[in-house]
């Protein structure tokens, strides 16, 4: 059963199924904020007491961060996963290999260095999401300065093999980053990646925060210059009120992480079971996280889908490129055609999602596909 939380019916009464998109903000971690908006306001980079205060504050934070991070490293606040991903991309040096389903923040990062020099390779994937092992043994070749490769996809939850490829990057002589802004806390992040991007409101803390872990030993060129804030060479004034939300938002995943993944399972089977085998899942069965559900059913126009539905939140992909009018570019890299790309939708749930919402969503989601097919016969 989904917590206390109004986190599945929001304000406006609607059943919200967008989890990949953002989360809802944690009680716990709104009210790790708010006395930051009041008296304890200090720059946490200043040397009186309020200052002080303030980066204790922040140094919570980061242990808390950090608790659901491989050891041996040091977690850097940052604007979001974007800018963290941005900076792991733009500080290093040499070949770069990544994939053709990675988010954008990476995919067009990593043409942009190309643009300016770099090599570049873009491994493909198969039909289930997933990377063919010797495509990447082939192209990680020594010489290689950086791997990219998310843990878990944004569009369609497909887990890659992380561990295997860090191993296969280091043999190659090269760094190992980690997009694990869809994993973090969920699914455990291999302890050979060297470089992790995370981001605050996917786990129920605040937008405008993430965080990039560098490995002890790595060094990068920043990417903003200034002060120097954060020690692997992050510049601008933190936000302790930021900080100390994600860092709640991540102590609360760590102490009830096992329920969470346990009440997604039981909210999986039932969109699963109530969707029925007409709407076929988009990417592998079994190498997935089941907070993400994503499923096709020909002659379904999604977009219309959506619009239709004004009491339930879901999407058609990511919400980076809703705007595009474009079929998502992860779906047309597993071969999906056009209209079966256009005839997908994405449904994401989790720990304040109800199990009656999934099921109410679902007839929602049938009565509304059944009219479609139905005015289009």
């Amino acid at each position: 059963m989904a917590d206390d939380r109004d986190g599945g019916e929001g304000a406006r009464g609607m059943i919200y199924l967008d989890y990949q998109a953002t989360t809802p903000l944690a009680p716990e971690a709104r009210a790790a904020m708010l006395p930051f908006l009041d008296d304890k306001f200090g720059n946490p980079h200043s040397p009186h007491r309020l200052g002080r205060e303030a980066a204790a504050a922040v140094e919570v934070a980061r242990g808390q961060v950090a608790s659901l991070l491989p050891g041996g490293g040091r977690v850097a606040f940052t604007s979001g996963a974007t800018e963290a991903l941005n900076w792991a991309i733009k500080g290093t040096r040499g070949p770069i290999v990544t994939v053709a389903t990675e988010h954008a923040a990476v995919l067009d990062s990593v043409r942009a260095v190309g643009q300016a020099g770099r090599e570049v390779r873009i491994l493909p994937v198969d039909a289930e999401g997933l990377i063919d092992p010797e495509q990447a043994r082939a192209a990680i070749a020594p010489g290689t300065g950086l791997v990219a490769v998310m843990l878990v996809n944004n569009e369609i939850g497909v887990i890659q093999p992380v561990e295997a490829l860090a191993a296969l990057a280091h043999r190659a002589g090269a760094l190992f980053l980690c997009d694990a802004v869809q994993g973090y806390g969920r699914v455990p992040i291999p302890d050979g990646c060297d470089l992790v991007a995370i981001s605050a409101h996917k786990v129920h803390g605040p937008k405008g925060i993430g965080a990039l872990w560098v490995r002890d030993g790595v060094t990068l060129e920043p990417l903003l210059h200034g002060g120097g804030q954060e020690a692997p060479g992050r510049s601008g004034t933190l936000a302790p009120m930021l900080c100390a939300g994600f860092g709640a938002a991540a102590a609360l995943i760590a102490a009830r992480g096992e329920a969470d993944a346990a009440h997604v399972e039981r909210l999986w089977l039932i969109a699963a079971r109530r969707l029925g085998p007409e709407w076929r899942i988009n990417g592998s069965v079994e190498r997935r996280w089941h907070g993400n559900l994503n499923v096709r059913r020909d002659g379904v126009d999604s977009a219309r889908l959506i619009s239709d539905l004004r009491e339930l939140a879901f999407s058609a992909g990511s919400a980076c490129a809703s705007g595009s009018g474009r079929p998502s570019h992860v779906l047309k890299a597993l071969g999906l055609s056009d209209a079966q790309a256009r005839s997908s939708i994405r449904l994401g749930f989790g720990r304040y999602t109800s199990e009656e919402e999934i099921d109410r969503a679902a007839t929602m989601i049938l009565d509304a596909a059944a009219r479609q097919r139905m005015w289009a016969a």
